[in-house]
């Protein structure tokens, strides 16, 4: 199941929530800054102890004080590779891989992307929704994805892309 909900993704009860960050694995929009600092110093010392990673990869700690169990941050860029559609692809895809691979059942994460100078929202949503429902489609887990947004535009672009995703699954027979 999909869900687009108008949300801060700390107020949203699920085992996990999807962040971005860049390849020195530093916040790289606002959400994510007080996603980590709402964390604790805790996770941020450990994930600064996995090094540097490459685009597209996804890792995994504990919540923290976030309000979810797990936080998957997800590498979006780095100071040589700017925000393009595929890494923000191979980041989420990877993300979720890491949530089915620890079983994790309902994952919270923002339009991916986005920002200044980044993909617009109609670009994050025409991406993220059909990944995120060929994924739901393909493995148990998780079993419940929230796209939390910040404007009533956001949410409308999002709910259209994901009109569109399902259609185009129906007809194909997935």
């Amino acid at each position: 199941m999909i869900e687009i909900l108008l949300s801060d993704l700390a107020d949203i009860q699920v085992e996990a929530i999807m962040r971005s960050i860049s390849s020195d694995l530093d916040p790289d929009t606002p959400q994510s800054r007080d996603l980590a600092a709402r964390a604790g110093s805790d996770v941020t010392q450990r994930l600064q102890a996995m090094g540097d990673l490459p685009v597209g990869a996804a890792v995994i700690t504990p919540g923290g004080d976030s309000g979810a169990g797990f936080l998957i941050h997800v590498v979006l860029q780095s100071a040589e590779e700017p925000v393009t559609r595929e890494g923000v692809r191979a980041g989420l895809k990877n993300g979720l891989r890491r949530a089915a691979e620890w079983g994790l059942e309902s994952l919270a994460l923002p339009p991916l992307g986005t920002g200044a100078g980044n993909l617009d929202a109609q670009d994050s949503a025409a991406l993220m929704v059909p990944v995120l429902a060929e994924h739901l489609l393909g493995t148990e887990n998780p079993r419940k994805v929230t796209v939390a947004v910040g404007t009533e535009y956001e949410r409308d672009v999002f709910h259209r892309a994901l009109e569109w995703s399902l259609n185009r699954l129906s007809r194909q027979g997935g």
